[in-house]
C-alpha cells in the first residue's frame, strides 16, 4: 500500500495557510510553492528577484533532501512571477541550481503572490530515487 506523508522542512519558514511544504507519495514528492520567507515569517530580498530566487532554491534543496533527491530529480516545476520581465534573472539562479539537468517546466506571470513584496514562487514535483 502506497502511504500519504506530509513533509515540513525543519527551519523553514511558517504556512501561511492550510497546507504543508510537501507531500511523498511513493515515489513521488509534490513540492508547495515555495516563496522568500525567513523561518520568523518575513520576507527575504525584498526588491530583489535574483535574492528571493536564491532563497526560493536553497528552500527546495532543503525540501528535498527530506527524501534523499535532489535537483537532478525534479520532474516539474512551475515558476509564478509578479513580473514577467524578472524571467531571465531567474533563469540565472535556475542555472545555478539545476547545473546540466532541465525539468518540465512552466512560467506564469500573476498579479500578486501571498504577500506584496514577493517577486517569485516555485513549485515541483519531483521523481524519488530508488
Amino acid at each position: 500500500m502506497t502511504v500519504r506523508e506530509e513533509l515540513v522542512v525543519p527551519g523553514g519558514p511558517p504556512a501561511v495557510s492550510h497546507y504543508t511544504d510537501a507531500v511523498r507519495f511513493g515515489d513521488l514528492l509534490y513540492v508547495s510553492g515555495m516563496v522568500a520567507l525567513s523561518p520568523e515569517g518575513e520576507v527575504i530580498g525584498k526588491g530583489d528577484v535574483t535574492a528571493q530566487a536564491r532563497y526560493v532554491h536553497e528552500l527546495m534543496s532543503k525540501t528535498f533532501e527530506l527524501v534523499g533527491a535532489s535537483f537532478a530529480d525534479v520532474l516539474k516545476v512551475t515558476v509564478y512571477l509578479t513580473d514577467i520581465n524578472d524571467r531571465q534573472a531567474v533563469n540565472e539562479v535556475r542555472k545555478e541550481f539545476f547545473g546540466p539537468a532541465k525539468p518540465a517546466s512552466t512560467l506564469v506571470e500573476v498579479s500578486a503572490l501571498v504577500l506584496p513584496e514577493l517577486l517569485v514562487e516555485v513549485e515541483a514535483v519531483v521523481g524519488i530515487p530508488s
